[in-house]
C-alpha cells in the first residue's frame, strides 16, 4: 500500500469528524510507518506526520486540533470549521 496526502488527510478529516477513535488513527499511522510505502514527491512530510500521530497515544505528545490544522495545511487542505446548532 502506499500512503498518499490525500490518503492521510482523510484520515485526519475522520478523526476530526468523530467517524473514527484516536486510537484506530494511531495503530494506523503506526502500521503505515512500519509496512507502507510513501507517495515519492511526500516522503519526509508524510513519514514525519505518520510518526508523530504514532506517538499521540503519548502523554507527552498527544494529538491536538492545532496539529490536525497544522498536518492539513502542511498536506495542501484549507480547513474551514462549519458549526451547526442542534435540536
Amino acid at each position: 500500500m502506499t500512503v498518499t496526502r490525500k490518503m492521510l488527510a482523510n484520515k485526519l478529516i475522520k478523526y476530526i469528524n468523530r467517524e473514527t477513535e484516536l486510537s484506530s488513527l494511531i495503530s494506523w499511522a503506526e502500521e503505515m510507518t512500519k509496512e507502507a510505502d510513501f507517495e515519492d514527491k511526500h516522503f519526509e512530510l508524510l513519514r514525519d506526520i505518520l510518526a508523530r500521530i504514532g506517538l499521540a497515544d503519548v502523554r507527552e505528545f498527544g494529538l491536538t486540533w492545532d496539529d490536525c490544522y497544522d498536518y492539513l495545511h502542511k498536506l495542501g487542505y484549507d480547513v474551514k470549521v462549519e458549526v451547526s446548532e442542534t435540536s
